[in-house]
């Protein structure tokens, strides 16, 4: 891999995983509602996106369509309302599991056929994240983890729905711009109860701007440079990104619960992925 895409790469990862710090950094530490953050984020990110867009050469206008945005907004909203609860590290490992075995199951029904060892890598993803929702004492809160495996299957919906549609980040822009007016209805419903300070706009704002906005450029920059399998494998790295973030900077607990569905989660889709890659060899 040349050294631009590999570090290209790398900030993406840490960009996606930031997304998680940030907002469970301004949910448990801030004032700012989950509403509001949701509002924020895709409103900044938007703009952000806009000027990216502007700032390129030979670009075409926005692009993306209401039910991409539908998802998109989806995905926002139920990520930002579960990491009320979430620790980071289990946040971000129940969507990433999400995101992956919706996909995987979008490509069942239209007929794709697992072989052994993809089925089996399939198997111990569902049981590692069947095993972290099972009731204990370091179970994480079952409506936040609910909550968390929708935005897992918005974010997989989005993505399916963005296939073939052109340029990435003008279709991502226009869903932006789109899914920011559904954020901002779901925050006039709940204007009783919405309430920020300057802390957590900062975090909302920076989730928008840098981690959302900026990384999801970085990471179509990286993309022409990828094989389709090194893309959605480096992806694994994402959830330990965010537990360790969530150790080293909120000082959330390694659980050896979160530790093993993570093993087996992580472990089992890249054994699809890499069925998959001998398959398409």
């Amino acid at each position: 891999m040349p050294p631009r895409i590999l570090l290209l790469t790398c900030l993406a990862m840490l960009a996606f995983a930031g997304n998680s710090l940030l907002c469970r950094l301004a949910l448990r530490e801030t004032d700012i509602d989950a509403a509001s953050f949701t509002a924020i984020r895709l409103l900044c990110g938007a703009a952000t996106l806009w000027i990216l867009l502007k700032l390129r050469q030979g670009t075409q206008p926005m692009a993306g369509n209401w039910p991409g945005a539908l998802a998109l907004f989806t995905y926002a909203a139920a990520f930002s309302f579960a990491y009320l609860q979430l620790d980071t590290g289990i946040g971000a490992l129940l969507l990433f599991g999400a995101v992956q075995l919706s996909m995987l199951l979008w490509g069942l029904l239209r007929g794709e056929r697992l072989g052994t060892a993809a089925s089996l890598g399939t198997a111990l993803a569902t049981a590692g994240l069947l095993a972290l929702l099972l009731p204990g004492a370091s179970a994480p809160p079952l409506l936040a983890a609910l909550l968390m495996l929708l935005a897992g299957v918005a974010w997989g919906t989005y993505s399916l729905l963005g296939r073939g549609l052109g340029d990435p980040l003008a279709v991502t822009a226009g869903n932006f711009l789109r899914a920011a007016p559904l954020a901002i209805v779901l925050a006039l419903a709940l204007l009783p109860q919405l309430d920020w300070d300057g802390p957590g706009l900062l975090y909302a704002l920076l989730s928008g701007a840098l981690t959302s906005g900026v990384g999801y450029a970085i990471w179509y920059s990286a993309l022409p440079g990828l094989r389709a399998s090194q893309a959605a494998t480096v992806q694994l790295s994402v959830p330990i990104l965010a537990a360790l973030g969530g150790s080293l900077l909120l000082n959330e607990a390694l659980s050896l619960r979160l530790m093993l569905s993570a093993a087996a989660v992580l472990g089992g889709i890249a054994l699809v992925l890499s069925a998959k890659q001998r398959a398409g060899s």
